[in-house]
């Protein structure tokens, strides 16, 4: 790969894999050069399995939150648009609003629907990926299973009465398995040194995710890791990046994480409100990220 793409791949690095006050430079710092390992992988997927969505029961709230579905489904309808079949796989929960996302990304994606306890279905969903030929695993921002078994929460509190163990789908068979998480509970954080997570995170001993993977990006909002993925894909994958430039737009993004919000309820994850921000940012901070991949990637701001 030439010098200037792979300036480019560290600049989309640093553009989203970024401690937004967290508690996550140390994750970040040890997962230096994976977002661009990530996308050279993720460039010779011929089918893709994505897996998303994060329940947030919280005093009165109870809705999916608004970080990972809105970047699955625009990397979803980036990759359908470049010829590579994509499914999602999320549990009952959060189905409806990945299913609102993809509709709103404009790409029709099949969406896998599991129920919370329904292990068949686990089984089953990773039978039909293996039949269609699935050859990547990315699950961005799904929560994982902790040391003790449990899905946590950043507070610690378990959510498995709301999270079925879709760990088991991201590890049915040996597809290339890309992890995007912005906190260190997420499916992928297992790949991090042990202990790393509960030295340096807040409530890190009991939600590190121990479901590792092949590639790890940390990102300082999933979504952006997403984003991050579609520019380093515009960047290494020639043919494919008048694609991901299509997708990768402030408009879509806000337009899709409006969807989910007015028409299935999802709220912030940081906030618990019902409004159309992502992890306590409003649309002006995730549109300046993204104005800045595509400076990157393509030399344009985005319109």
């Amino acid at each position: 790969m030439s010098p200037r793409k792979n300036s480019a791949l560290a600049a989309i690095e640093a553009q989203v894999c970024r401690d937004v006050g967290r508690g996550t430079q140390a994750l970040i710092d040890a997962t230096a050069g994976e977002l661009g390992a990530a996308a050279r992988a993720l460039a010779g997927a011929t089918s893709v399995g994505l897996i998303t969505g994060f329940f947030v029961p919280r005093e009165s709230v109870a809705a999916p939150e608004t970080d990972g579905p809105v970047g699955t489904a625009l990397l979803a309808a980036a990759l359908g648009a470049c010829g590579v079949a994509v499914r999602i796989a999320v549990d009952s929960p959060c189905a409806d609003t990945v299913r609102a996302a993809v509709h709103e990304a404009g790409k029709d994606s099949v969406v896998d629907e599991i129920g919370v306890m329904d292990r068949p279905g686990i089984e089953r969903v990773a039978a039909e990926w293996r039949a269609a030929g699935v050859s990547h695993a990315v699950a961005i921002e799904r929560c994982g299973l902790s040391p003790d078994g449990r899905p946590r929460n950043m507070r610690g509190v378990d959510v498995s009465p709301w999270t079925a163990p879709l760990d088991d789908l991201f590890t049915a068979a040996p597809w290339v398995r890309i992890g995007v998480g912005d906190g260190g509970n997420e499916i992928g954080m297992g790949r991090l040194p042990a202990g790393l997570i509960a030295r340096t995170v807040p409530n890190g001993e009991r939600i590190a995710c121990v479901t590792s993977c092949d590639h790890l990006v940390v990102a300082g909002v999933s979504n952006w890791g997403a984003y991050g993925l579609m520019a380093a894909l515009g960047v290494v994958h020639d043919s494919w990046s008048p694609a991901m430039a299509n997708f990768l737009t402030a408009e879509r993004d806000l337009a899709v994480t409006r969807a989910i919000v007015e028409k299935t309820g999802a709220v912030d994850g940081v906030t618990a409100r019902n409004e159309p921000t992502v992890d306590g940012f409003p649309a002006a901070v995730h549109a300046a990220v993204i104005e800045e991949l595509r400076r990157i990637a393509w030399g344009v701001a985005a319109h």
